[in-house]
């Protein structure tokens, strides 16, 4: 069984509540139709049934079993803006604003899940990742032991000796620019809990650097070792290690000649970048080169999953997304 098809299968024995937003997009209810006739999460689509229905019956897809809930609701706006103003009245928010982005469907959605109507939400197909994650920060919030959102990928790389059975999680790849240690040591942490809950199996978390122990000395080398002394204390129960170069990190060999005595090189299956550039263009290399999988980006850090998309990403895409909202949500 693929990574993905392990993922549906755990989520159909959940069964969550997923919001997708950005109805106006084909790929959407293509995706909707997908997760419905696989069955393993509930779907609320946002938007007006009857123009859904017309659409999807134009593309040949089936949509019954979705829950449509309009954006326009009159009831439903006046809830979602009372809450909205509860939450960011301090910082001017007022029941009008708040009924203008309501309105919007990424607004509306993210307060779906905040009411506990669904328990997470995908979007970005036609979205910035910034107009997303703005949307989910102002409704949903971070989590309470949470210093940060961040993200991350999933990468499953095809005949790799490496990693766990050649799957990885690389982070932060996607929304942190440039983490100072402390961020960068809760980054490394929230990427353990998200391997273990997704992948079901035990996180080695390399923080990785182009200095292997001190190989190198310069102030992008100390920022990574801090970040490790400070993951270490946050979470001693994790294997967290480092600074490792990447060959350290996940070859065996190579581990244990440059990192002697260390219980995480050449075993790593969690890959922490020291900043946004490095690890964008790691997973991109991973993925074109390596012709890997490449699942995300995926949120952590929030109080309910709301997870981005590209907006490149295909139906499939979503799916595969929905999936790992879906056990998130379990978490």
């Amino acid at each position: 069984m693929g990574i993905l098809e392990a993922f549906k299968s755990k989520a159909r024995a959940i069964k969550k509540t997923i919001v997708l937003p950005e109805t106006i997009d084909d790929r959407t209810l293509q995706a909707a139709h997908i997760i419905l006739q696989e069955g393993f999460a509930h779907i609320i689509l946002v938007g007006k049934q009857e123009e859904l229905e017309s659409r999807a019956n134009t593309l040949g897809l089936n949509l019954s079993a979705a829950e449509f809930v309009d954006n326009h609701n009159e009831s439903l706006l006046k809830e979602f803006a009372s809450l909205f103003v509860s939450l960011r009245g301090h910082k001017g928010m007022n029941e009008a604003k708040a009924r203008e982005l309501l309105e919007n469907p990424l607004y509306f959605g993210v307060a779906l899940v905040k009411s506990n109507r669904a328990h997470g939400m995908v979007a970005g197909a036609i979205n910035s990742t910034s107009d997303v994650l703005r949307a989910a920060l102002q409704i949903v919030g971070k989590a309470k032991d949470s210093m940060l959102v961040s993200s991350f990928f999933i990468m499953v790389v095809p005949n790799c000796e490496y990693g766990y059975n050649g799957s990885f999680i690389f982070a932060d790849c996607g929304l942190n620019q440039n983490p100072n240690s402390e961020e960068l040591a809760h980054i490394a942490i929230s990427s353990a809990k998200s391997f273990t809950s997704l992948l079901g199996a035990t996180p080695n978390v390399a923080m990785l650097s182009h200095s292997t122990y001190g190989s190198a000395a310069h102030a992008d080398v100390e920022k990574v070792t801090r970040a490790t002394q400070i993951a270490k204390t946050l979470a001693p129960d994790i294997a967290i290690d480092g600074e490792f170069q990447l060959d350290a990190a996940i070859v065996p060999s190579i581990g244990a000649s440059k990192a002697k005595g260390s219980k995480i090189a050449g075993k790593a299956n969690v890959l922490v970048f020291p900043d946004l550039d490095s690890g964008n263009i790691g997973y991109k290399l991973v993925e074109r080169l390596a012709k890997a999988q490449a699942y995300g980006p995926i949120t952590q850090g929030m109080a309910a999953p709301i997870n981005d998309l590209s907006r490149g990403c295909s139906a499939e895409d979503i799916v595969g997304v929905v999936a790992i909202t879906a056990l998130q949500a379990d978490v």
